[in-house]
């Protein structure tokens, strides 16, 4: 039995599934939650059976650590230095999501984000919003806060920063790039309670096209990731990496690829 092993936390999990028709691969999937002694179990287990490949998407585990392994594996959105990854072009997301922003009209405009090392791929969104601010001398504000909480942790935060940019930014429209759909929906919520709507002052776009996006109570403008593209992209690397093993003589391992797709602007109500 041909079997390729997904540890997943989040994105194309259906999309990879799908695949089956085309590759003939029967998938395990697992979800390690963040937890580094989990997830090198999963893993340590799964090494004994005949696995032909991994696709990971946690970040808890090193990626020169995972090459360790010799086997055929692909990242998707994590540090991804040692190993073959598919991500989406962070950066270009950043600037679309900012030169969105600035079109409205802002005044000031203000991204939300983790502290991240520059080997994420998620930075991107990061240094995207700072170089298109200053390349345009664009008034604009970073804030990098500690968002690896719980769903109620993080709204209680965010709460606080509006609070706080509410007051410091009063009488200015002010447009607010969050890192995903889920945080731009909680600002987006907290707005409502206190307004009673989206008052016209703000601006608010998020990233990821996640379903929440579209159902919120006002739809939000969001950088959409192309999940199909990435999962197909995925697979077909895997699927050469796994082929190239099996092969009488297989080549040298070569160096790790990685693909880029680009992102897709999608704007809605909230801009």
């Amino acid at each position: 039995m041909r079997r390729a092993v997904i540890q997943f936390q989040i994105l194309p999990l259906n999309q990879i599934l799908k695949t089956y028709d085309t590759y003939g691969y029967k998938f395990l999937v697992f979800t390690g939650n963040d937890h580094e002694a989990t997830e090198r179990k999963y893993i340590q287990e799964l090494l004994s059976y005949k696995i032909e490949g991994m696709i990971i998407l946690s970040h808890t585990i090193p990626s020169r650590e995972l090459a360790s392994y010799n086997l055929p594996i692909v990242t998707i959105e994590r540090e991804d230095q040692f190993v073959s990854s598919v991500n989406t072009d962070n950066y270009m997301g950043a600037v679309q999501a900012t030169s969105l922003l600035a079109r409205t009209g802002a005044d000031i405009l203000i991204h939300i984000n983790a502290e991240l090392s520059p080997q994420v791929p998620s930075y991107g969104r990061i240094k995207g919003f700072s170089d298109i601010c200053e390349e345009y001398q664009i008034p604009h504000e970073l804030i990098l806060t500690d968002t690896d909480r719980s769903y109620e942790e993080t709204s209680q935060i965010l709460k606080k920063l509006l609070d706080d940019i509410d007051n410091r930014y009063k009488g200015r429209t002010k447009g607010l790039f969050l890192p995903n759909d889920t945080f731009a929906n909680i600002m987006l919520n907290h707005l409502i309670q206190k307004y009673g709507q989206l008052p016209d002052d703000y601006k608010i776009i998020g990233f990821d096209d996640s379903p929440v996006s579209r159902e919120a109570i006002v739809p939000i403008s969001t950088v959409g990731q192309q999940i199909d593209r990435i999962a197909a992209s995925a697979m077909e690397i895997l699927h050469e990496q796994i082929t190239e093993r099996h092969k009488r003589k297989p080549a040298l391992s070569s160096e790790p690829v990685h693909k880029i797709i680009p992102p897709i602007l999608i704007k809605r109500e909230t801009t």
